[in-house]
């Protein structure tokens, strides 16, 4: 009987900035959707990721003058590279998690969230129900890169998934295969894999956890 996967796994990213130790496969890329950043009178800025970050640095520099609230350690550490400060950075990295701590943390705030055009949770409206108007700007928006066929990953390989857009990319060019490991960077992008993958979660939701946990299944 063959076995069901090779001796030594290639290990895929499927993110736009390639990384040691893994073989480049971006699925998605960015684009500006605004020209101005919009603050309607609001005093606190909020990110949920790092391309946020840097798209409002690419529209306005001057969102710096604002506090942030950030989801992520990534997207704190962007923003304070950028030179930007952050009132609050929560432990959780999800939305809902998020949203509930501004109702708790922030609720005398103005609070803008700058955020893309698809997002796997809907803040705005979990916070209208509690009573909580949320400023919303759409600054940017993804979409899939196109590979050959050629470019599909080998019967085996091991698969890193940052985010659902990256997941829904990847099946739309390339299917998936039984033979594949998705490792993901959360459980809310786990939620796109397709029924009965085979998937890792890593232990924290960063590439660097991500990266790490494919090496350490690879052999």
């Amino acid at each position: 009987m063959k076995p069901k996967h090779p001796m030594h796994r290639p290990i895929y990213l499927t993110s736009p900035v390639p990384r040691e130790g893994t073989i480049s496969l971006p699925m998605i890329d960015f684009r500006l959707t605004a020209s101005v950043l919009d603050y309607q009178g609001c005093d606190t800025l909020m990110f949920t990721s790092k391309q946020a970050v840097e798209s409002a640095e690419a529209i306005d520099p001057e969102w710096k003058r604002l506090p942030t609230i950030a989801i992520g350690a990534a997207t704190a550490r962007k923003i304070e590279t950028l030179g930007g400060s952050v009132l609050y950075h929560p432990t959780s990295f999800y939305g809902k998690e998020l949203a509930a701590d501004v109702l708790e943390r922030f609720r005398d705030r103005r609070v803008l969230y700058l955020r893309p055009r698809t997002v796997s949770f809907d803040s705005r409206d979990f916070l209208a129900r509690a009573g909580y108007t949320l400023h919303e700007q759409v600054i940017y928006e993804t979409f899939c890169r196109e590979h050959p066929v050629e470019a599909k990953p080998q019967p085996g390989a091991i698969v890193i998934f940052t985010s659902p857009s990256t997941i829904h990319c990847f099946r739309e060019c390339f299917g998936w295969e039984e033979s594949y490991t998705a490792i993901v960077i959360g459980r809310a992008t786990l939620e796109h894999l397709p029924a009965g993958a085979d998937y890792v979660v890593a232990d924290t939701p960063l590439i660097d956890a991500c990266i790490h946990t494919a090496k350490t299944i690879a052999i």
